[in-house]
Order: structure tokens, then sequence, then C-alpha cells
């Protein structure tokens, strides 16, 4: 069954690139189809909304790139409200596949080998491990299918990485859904990603653990205190 779901894998990816599919996701493609996009989804709405969604799906679930642009696109073509709702549910699911293909295909040999070393980080995430995920999915310096690779590998819990994906996620998703719905004005990526942006992700991201280390430490100490 591995050999099986890595052949797909492959197979896919290949696909994706020999055919150069990832042009067509791009972010001036996107822009430049967009009249199209739109016309689809006025003669077809809720079939429109779901093509995109199972797309966006699959380019999550697989590590692809244009998920980006493609959220840009959902905030043009589906507006605020639902380019949201779209891009939240379906980068949630993506990265959940891919988190449990990571988990299915190398977990166990990983544990195995390095089991001993990796007590500590297993223990660690089975204690704090939806405020570690939580952080990673605030800050977006953290590329998306790292995140999924390397939180395949830990013991937490599935539904729970759902969950805080989503939760954690959401503050990035409204960023550029809402960026979207300006997307004629905008020339670039780098035209929404600037250096403030980050840090204010970086700090909300940051503080329910600081805030659970004081907690903790504050707990100790009234404990040596008594």
């Amino acid at each position: 069954m591995r050999k099986l779901i890595i052949f797909l894998l492959i197979f896919l990816i290949s696909i994706f690139f020999v055919f150069d599919l990832n042009s067509y996701l791009s972010f001036q493609s996107l822009k430049s189809s967009l009249g199209q996009f739109e016309t689809w989804r006025i003669d077809s709405p809720v079939l429109t909304g779901l093509i995109f969604f199972l797309l966006y799906i699959t380019v999550t679930s697989l590590s692809l790139p244009g998920a980006a642009a493609m959220t840009l696109a959902s905030g043009a073509l589906f507006g605020l409200l639902w380019g949201t709702i779209i891009v939240s549910f379906a980068s949630s699911i993506g990265a959940t596949f891919s988190f449990l293909v990571s988990r299915y295909l190398f977990r166990d040999s990983i544990q195995a080998r390095f089991g001993d070393r990796l007590d500590i980080i297993n223990n660690g995430i089975l204690k704090d491990g939806n405020f570690y995920l939580f952080t990673l999915r605030l800050v977006p310096i953290f590329p998306f299918f790292i995140v999924n690779l390397l939180m395949g590998l830990t013991p937490i819990r599935t539904i729970n990485y759902y969950w805080v994906s989503q939760v954690g996620m959401l503050a990035g998703t409204l960023v550029f859904v809402n960026a979207g719905t300006h997307l004629a004005k905008i020339s670039g990526l780098s035209s929404i990603i600037s250096p403030g942006l980050l840090i204010s992700f970086t700090l909300l991201g940051v503080f329910p653990l600081f805030s659970r280390w004081i907690l903790r430490f504050l707990q100790r100490r009234d404990g040596i205190q008594k």
C-alpha cells in the first residue's frame, strides 16, 4: 500500500510539472484569466465553487505551488465571505491529507529509528502540541508543506491538527482573500506580505506560547514558595 501511495504521489506531481500546469496557477496567469473565471462563476456558481474547492484541496494535499495565488483568486471570484470559507476549509482539509500521508509513510520508521531521541519532542507535542501548531500556522514564514510533513511525524491527534490548522491559518487567509477582492490593484504577492505584517503575525503566534510559559513559571514558583 505504501508503494502504491508513493507511486501515485510521484505520478501526480510529475504530471503537474511535466505539463507545466504550475504556469496556470501563477499570479499573473490567474489574474489574466479572471474574466473567464468570472463568466463561469456567473453561469454556474455552485459548480465553479465546488471545482475551485476541490482543486485547492488537491494543490495543498500534494504541496504544489499556487495556493497563494489561488487564495487571491478566491477573493476576486467569490468575495470576502465565501472566498474565506472556501479557502479556510479547503486549505485545512488539504493540509490534513498531507499530514496523514506523512504520518502513514514515514512516522513509524522515523520513530523506530530515532525513538529515544524523539521522546522529548513527542512529550512536548503531547503536552503543548496545539500551541506549537497554532504558532506555526499563524506565522507565514514557515512553509505550508514543511509543517504538514513534520507534524505528521509527531503524536498529535488528527482532529486537533485539523481544527488548530483551520483556526491558525484563518488570519492569513482573511488577509489574502481580502487582498484578492482588489486583485486589479495588486502587482504581486510581495505587495501583500510586508515585513510589518510578518512581524505582527509572529508576535500574535508566539503570544499564546509565551503566556503559557509564564503561567507555568508562576505556578512552579508558587508551589516552591508554599
